[in-house]
């Protein structure tokens, strides 16, 4: 008995402890600052309060709390947030036992969970929010017709529950040669794909119409697989659909229109090809990384995609998506510093990692800007974010200072 009211007191210190980071309150000084939500502020400063931005502006127009820990820096910017990833999921080493981004069995498996799967402790987790990812939409990912969910969550805690904003985004799916079953297993052409993925869709209908019939004790056998469809047919879900090649993308339209669902493409290598297409679907995009590799369904990428749909006018953002090789994922920062050299407006390029990922995410009231009542997550540089030399010097989550060591 003693030794458990001792173990209760401790963990009720813990918890003091966490409640004091959590109310510090924290003063951010900068040369400039991209708040994402307005004008670039010269000489600016930003009051932290409960994890919460309270006040936002020029030095010398707020009134900074006297005696409160203050951090200066060259630039500062929301926290980044990397709109596809599979961090998490795909481990560092590389090897069988920490690769579950992607279950071979089955073509079709909506019903895996992501939050399932994730390994807070992973490696990775640490290295992209050292390098200013505060915030990840992340889960299984290419290779199979529906590979299963996607989870939005903080890049912090060691626990997967902890920073937890969405534990189901979104459905991932992909179409073309990538998702082609191997040895000879469905669906094994385009045709194919598309025939079993009506079907599911039809399927999924069909259980969705008998639970709205169901009287009580005569509802249907529950079926993981087709709830996890009837959140896409409800429109709760949007159905996240990796496809490069225009006519894949094309595919991804017509079964969007077909069932009335909400979509996102994902990858769109050809998207510049069917710029009006896209646009009129009015159909957001998460951008293949920049330097993706350009080869196979990737062959006809370009660096000036980014570029090409924001003169369209369609949403989209940025992502790191899923590297086959360590250290098995790029840096959101750096594909966006590429864009923007290849002739995306800086700001935008900017936007792309932060308020317009935090848009398509559905995300955008607590996170992607700098904004009195926002998280207070925020990235520190000591030059230009963009800047080859640049390094980030601290990163904020919740008002809380998790990495503090130059990257």
């Amino acid at each position: 008995m003693k030794g458990a009211l001792k173990k209760t007191s401790y963990l009720l210190g813990l918890s003091l402890v966490a409640a004091n980071l959590q109310a510090e309150t924290l003063v951010v000084l900068a040369e400039r600052i991209y708040t994402q939500a307005g004008p670039v502020i010269e000489a600016g400063a930003i009051v932290v309060e409960d994890g919460k931005i309270r006040q936002v502006g020029r030095q010398s127009q707020l009134r900074l709390p006297a005696g409160a820990k203050t951090l200066q820096a060259a630039v500062v910017t929301p926290g980044l947030i990397d709109a596809r990833t599979v961090v998490g999921l795909a481990g560092y080493l590389n090897q069988p036992h920490d690769q579950d981004q992607l279950e071979t069995s089955a073509a079709m498996q909506p019903q895996l969970r992501a939050l399932d799967a994730f390994n807070a402790r992973e490696r990775l987790v640490d290295w992209v929010r050292s390098l200013g990812v505060t915030t990840f939409h992340t889960g299984h990912g290419p290779g199979a017709l529906i590979s299963g969910q996607t989870m939005v969550r903080k890049s912090h805690g060691n626990h997967v529950d902890d920073g937890m904003m969405q534990p189901l985004a979104m459905i991932a799916a992909q179409l073309g040669p990538g998702a082609f079953g191997a040895e000879n297993r469905s669906p094994g052409t385009r045709s194919k794909q598309i025939a079993m993925l009506r079907q599911q869709l039809i399927r999924a209908q069909e259980y969705q119409q008998k639970q709205q019939e169901a009287q009580e004790g005569k509802a249907p056998s529950r079926d993981l697989e087709l709830e996890a469809l009837v959140g896409v047919l409800n429109g709760s879900t949007p159905l996240l659909i990796t496809a490069y090649r225009e006519q894949d993308m094309q595919s991804a339209l017509r079964i969007a229109e077909e069932f009335g669902i909400r979509i996102v493409l994902d990858g769109a290598a050809e998207a510049y090809l069917m710029l009006d297409a896209i646009k009129a679907a009015q159909v957001p995009v998460i951008l293949h990384p920049t330097m993706a590799r350009q080869f196979g369904e990737l062959e006809n990428a370009s660096f000036i995609t980014a570029q090409k749909l924001h003169q369209a006018g369609i949403p989209f953002a940025l992502q790191s998506g899923y590297e086959r090789y360590v250290p098995k994922t790029r840096v959101v920062l750096w594909e966006a510093a590429i864009a923007a050299a290849y002739g995306l407006p800086y700001e935008v390029a900017l936007a792309s990692i932060t308020i317009d990922a935090a848009r398509i995410l559905g995300i955008d009231e607590r996170v992607g800007s700098i904004a009195v009542g926002k998280d207070a997550d925020l990235v520190l540089y000591t030059g230009d974010p963009f800047e080859y030399t640049t390094q980030v010097s601290q990163v904020i989550i919740n008002g809380q200072l998790v990495s503090t060591e130059p990257h």
